[in-house]
């Protein structure tokens, strides 16, 4: 089986992130539109219904070096969410409480993260879990220590 290149796939994954995935409640898309590297994505999950992140629209950073689809991307909720795989004070999707980081295959997409990060909202430790109040988007350090902001629209 021949190994698609590190650009070729972000490519498709871009088109196929511009396209829009399943019932829209998941997307994402490059960060930068000059980012010849196609390093920073930013990501979207409206939480699902029935649960404590129903009508909640999380922002995501997602970081592709260059080892990337070897390995997985870092990912970062910049909206504040309680999780089990969330890191409360930097918003990182921890590798090792998330088990598709941390047993990462190559074929594995940043939609495919997006929706298993989706799925673990409706997993029974999550879909309950008291979440911090709206709006209420503090900063955070972001991979090089600079501080970010962002607020849901």
């Amino acid at each position: 089986m021949a190994v698609v290149p590190r650009n070729f796939r972000l490519l498709e994954e871009l088109e196929r992130g511009e396209k829009g995935i399943g019932d829209g409640t998941v997307s994402y898309g490059m960060d930068d539109a000059d980012d010849i590297y196609m390093q920073s994505w930013t990501g979207t999950i409206i939480g699902p219904p029935n649960t404590v992140h129903e009508g909640r629209i999380y922002q995501l950073k997602l970081f592709c070096d260059k080892e990337y689809p070897d390995n997985p991307p870092a990912v970062r909720f910049h909206t504040r969410i309680n999780m089990t795989c969330v890191n409360q004070e930097t918003g990182v999707v921890e590798p090792s409480l998330m088990a598709m980081l941390g047993n990462w295959k190559r074929e594995y997409t940043m939609e495919d993260i997006l929706l298993q990060l989706k799925k673990e909202m409706l997993s029974p430790q999550n879909r309950k879990l008291a979440q911090p109040p709206e709006g209420n988007e503090d900063a955070r350090m972001d991979q090089k220590g600079l501080v970010v902001r962002c607020c849901v629209m």
